[in-house]
């Protein structure tokens, strides 16, 4: 019994001794992870730069004819053909349609006899002019014949009388012949104008394109009725060169307006279309309409842009892009070193220590693959573009250099 409480002893003397010996070694050596923190990460960085860049401007725009002709009926009467195919191009007096002409040609001979008829009338009272004027003659012959006869006795005062009577009729024929004349030509001229009338109707018959252009669907079928309070027949659209509405906020179009207006800056117009390929030829201003929208706060621009091949049609969504002017020396930085939160843009900014410092920044424009930074960082510094998921405000970085990004379009 004594020998075993003996070696008892001993081995606990020697736990304690080991383990204050561990104790004395780590009260002696400070503690690794608070004197140099965690491992350093490393990450890829770029230098934030500086660059002339273009200012450019986009806004969604709607394509629409720079025509659109509704073709409507100016006449009643039913369809008899449809004369182009919908979705073609026709040119300028094109036939599209033709309305049954039998009525307005019937119509337009019962014109054409009722003018005839006043033409009739006109010379017979020509002829009844000239029978008058032949009276009014025998009898102011008679009258002077008579009137040193009567004096002698040599006729009896009733034949005096009666060649008198005869004058002052001729002279009231000649009028009534006169005024009959007049009525006549009136006549002509309301029948003239009944046989313009009709050919117009006739001529209507026929519904021709008023401009080059897309002629559209048609909306009515052959056999229906058309008449000129009905619905549009089918709209022909003039499409080269087409037109693009889109709209710009007040201030925007002020500020355009005191450096010059869209003559400086709407010449170079790009069109950029719904599959994201930029059409192939340049736009120019228009016109600026003549309001600006209460309801919205912008006005509304058009812009005319070439369209060989017809490609582009009304309807089409697009984005017009135009070049302000130029940013002088702006502070640019690849699009990877960008992080979004809460609706708020950030860099993560490498200092001399390689420690990282997480600033809020604002931005500007985006150009291809690199942010304009108006406000935020400085030209040199340097800014992580990979592995920012690593990091924090703080953290120590081992900073390697990336390859360089392509340049801004």
């Amino acid at each position: 019994m004594q020998r075993s409480h003996t070696f008892s002893s001993r081995w606990g003397c020697a736990l304690w001794c080991a383990a204050v010996s561990v104790f004395l070694t780590n009260c002696g050596q400070p503690d690794a992870a608070r004197a140099t923190g965690a491992p350093a990460v490393d990450v890829q960085v770029a230098q934030v730069t500086t660059q002339d860049v273009p200012v450019v401007k986009e806004w969604i725009g709607t394509l629409d004819g720079r025509v659109n002709a509704e073709i409507r009926g100016q006449i009643s009467g039913y369809l008899m053909r449809q004369a182009y195919r919908e979705g073609a191009f026709v040119r300028q007096g094109e036939l599209l349609f033709e309305i049954d002409p039998r009525p307005f040609q019937a119509e337009l001979n019962e014109a054409r006899g009722r003018l005839a008829e006043a033409e009739s009338g006109v010379q017979q009272a020509v002829a009844n002019l000239a029978q008058s004027k032949a009276r009014l003659g025998k009898a102011e012959l008679d009258v002077k014949r008579y009137t040193p006869l009567v004096a002698t006795k040599a006729i009896s005062q009733e034949e005096m009388d009666n060649a008198v009577q005869s004058r002052l009729e001729a002279e009231a024929g000649m009028e009534s012949a006169q005024a009959a004349i007049e009525t006549a030509k009136a006549a002509v001229v309301a029948a003239k104008a009944s046989v313009y009338d009709s050919e117009v109707k006739l001529g209507f018959t026929k519904i021709l394109s008023p401009v080059d252009g897309i002629a559209g669907l048609a909306m009515i079928q052959v056999g229906d009725l058309v008449s000129p309070s009905g619905m549009a027949l089918t709209t022909v659209s003039t499409v080269d060169p087409i037109k693009a509405y889109f709209s710009v906020s007040e201030q925007e179009y002020l500020a355009q307006e005191r450096t010059g207006g869209p003559s400086r800056w709407a010449k170079e117009l790009e069109l950029v279309l719904a599959d994201g390929s930029v059409h192939p030829h340049r736009g120019t201003f228009f016109m600026v309409d003549r309001q600006v929208d209460v309801g919205t706060g912008t006005v509304r621009v058009a812009a005319l842009f070439p369209n060989p091949g017809n490609v582009l049609r009304p309807g089409q969504y697009a984005r017009v892009r135009a070049t302000a002017g130029v940013h002088r020396d702006a502070t640019l930085v690849p699009e990877r070193a960008v992080s979004e939160l809460q609706g708020t843009y950030q860099l993560a900014v490498v200092g001399e220590d390689n420690k990282v410092a997480i600033r809020p920044v604002r931005l500007g424009e985006r150009l291809g693959n690199l942010w304009v930074v108006e406000e935020g960082v400085r030209p040199g510094e340097r800014v992580i573009v990979e592995g920012l998921q690593k990091v924090r405000s703080g953290s120590t970085v081992n900073p390697r250099p990336a390859a360089p990004a392509a340049g801004a379009r």
